[in-house]
């Protein structure tokens, strides 16, 4: 996932957040130790808390590191539980983005709304393989039905073309796409911007959102090229642990999207 717009990314130094180019590029630190044994939640000014051994924790911007229901805050606790003798944060996909949510979010919505939102422009659903016959038999299986559902349920229709030449969207189809965004809280939208990047169509990541479609349905949607592609000339070892990690990611932001809903 390239860093880009008000987020940097999920890390706010505008380090990559992706482990395997992290591990190329030898940006990976070294883990710090582990100073805590239990982790929970506690109740801070209406708000839930992660608490580590009952000091609530505080994000890389030194904000509370706490959520709006308690069971929100449990999904982190248990992420910084699950710790082993060093601290990864690769491991806490929930924490990151709850972290983004609260440090950058909040003081950038209307620039996160823009950033997803402005994916409709070129959203993954609508460029499409003019052959071989089956990956655009799969093309139209996976997405034609992304498609209606967008027009039917967001008011949003976007046009499909063949090929990467861009083609300009309607401009109502844009907005529709941009007042559903705009509609997610400030957790919402950092979720839903993982979704949006991990994907490449905003479309997948709103159908997501909205319960249309679950994470593995939006997932194998989005990998629909490469798959095919991976049929034809086998999958490459490197790319299948960076799919996996990239996973992790999205299925984060899926569990914090179907527990805000």
């Amino acid at each position: 996932m390239t860093a880009r717009g008000p987020l940097g990314g999920l890390f706010r130094d505008g380090s990559d957040p992706d482990p395997m180019h992290a591990a190329q590029k030898g940006m990976k630190p070294e883990l710090p130790r582990r100073f805590y044994k239990e982790a929970g939640v506690v109740e801070r000014d209406g708000l839930f808390a992660v608490a580590l051994d009952g000091k609530v924790a505080r994000t890389p911007g030194k904000a509370l590191l706490a959520l709006e229901t308690a069971d929100l805050a449990a999904m982190l606790a248990a992420e910084w539980a699950g710790q082993g003798d060093r601290i990864d944060p690769f491991a806490m996909p929930m924490t990151r983005i709850a972290n983004s949510a609260i440090d950058g979010v909040a003081a950038a919505r209307e620039a996160v709304i823009a950033e997803i939102a402005s994916y409709g422009g070129s959203d993954l659903l609508c460029y499409r393989a003019d052959g071989p016959e089956e990956l655009v038999r799969r093309q139209n299986e996976a997405w034609n039905p992304v498609l209606r559902w967008a027009v039917e349920e967001l008011g949003a229709g976007l046009v499909v073309t063949q090929g990467i030449m861009h083609r300009p969207q309607p401009a109502e189809a844009l907005t529709a796409i941009g007042r559903q965004v705009a509609d997610f809280d400030d957790l919402g939208l950092a979720s839903l911007h993982v979704a949006t990047t991990l994907t490449g169509s905003v479309l997948l990541a709103l159908a997501l959102a909205r319960g249309h479609l679950e994470a593995e349905s939006a997932w194998a949607a989005a990998h629909v090229d490469e798959d095919y592609q991976a049929q034809l000339w086998g999958a490459d070892d490197e790319a299948l642990q960076r799919r996996a990690w990239r996973w992790r990611e999205m299925e984060a932001a899926a569990k914090l999207l179907a527990r805000a809903r």
